[in-house]
């Protein structure tokens, strides 16, 4: 009974409008870290509403990479990369997931799978946008296999 409710509080934050903080009164980087986090912690409640599993956040291996969430979607494994946005004048998050973005997350995950020996499973690429606009609930869009390793693997 209180897991039930917990998780109902916890996960009304999406459904809530949305009330930033006045950005003049942080430094860029503050900005920048909190706009991060809140749109990866509210990409996580996303993916749990939606039947997926988190199994890790911000995955940074020693030889480099990262990946912000690492997830199981039914029986594929999936390495997500979060783009969070406050304005709409940039255009789609998922723009900002440049060829070198692809790579610091493809590097992370060649790490996972390394760490598990390379099993013989399914895995894939999403990119999850979420749209901080103030006055509104947030907007979250998942990007399922939104960018592919090369033909040659995972080796970059």
């Amino acid at each position: 009974m209180f897991y039930q409710a917990y998780f109902r509080f916890v996960d009304s934050e999406l459904d809530r409008v949305v009330d930033l903080p006045d950005r003049e009164t942080m430094t860029s980087g503050e900005w920048n870290v909190f706009v991060g986090t809140t749109g990866e912690r509210l990409a996580g409640k996303q993916l749990w509403r939606t039947g997926r599993k988190v199994l890790y956040r911000n995955f940074k291996p020693r030889e480099g990479g990262e990946v912000d969430l690492v997830y199981r979607d039914g029986e594929v494994l999936v390495f997500g990369e979060v783009k969070t946005r406050t304005r709409g004048e940039f255009g789609e998050p998922a723009r900002a997931v440049d060829r070198e973005k692809q790579r610091l997350v493809i590097r992370g995950a060649n790490a996972w799978l390394r760490e598990l020996n390379f099993p013989d499973l399914l895995f894939r690429f999403d990119v999850i946008e979420v749209l901080l606009l103030p006055g509104t609930i947030p907007q979250i869009r998942i990007n399922e296999g939104a960018f592919t390793t090369p033909q040659v693997g995972l080796g970059m």
